[in-house]
């Protein structure tokens, strides 16, 4: 009857292979956290606001607000604003 006992360097390299599955859905699932696919689109009034900080100069304060509003990262916020 043939033994159904795992090797040690086998045991090893299994453990290894679930360790990095493991590590791998949790870099995964933060990265997704971090990046949320469905962000809504900025609104009309939003945009109006913006432009209108950006025309009188209050760039800073412009994507201030767009970041509050929408999540976007500084870099993003920053191309948006000066696209207006």
């Amino acid at each position: 009857m043939p033994s159904l006992a795992i090797s040690t360097p086998g045991l090893i390299a299994l453990t290894a292979v679930v360790t990095a599955a493991i590590i791998y859905l949790i870099i995964l699932a933060v990265r997704l956290t971090y990046r949320p696919r469905n962000r809504p689109a900025p609104s009309a009034d939003l945009v109006d606001q913006a432009r209108e900080l950006k025309a009188v100069g209050q760039i800073r304060e412009a994507v201030f607000l767009v970041r509050g509003e929408t999540g976007m990262s500084h870099r993003a916020a920053t191309r948006f604003v000066n696209r207006l």
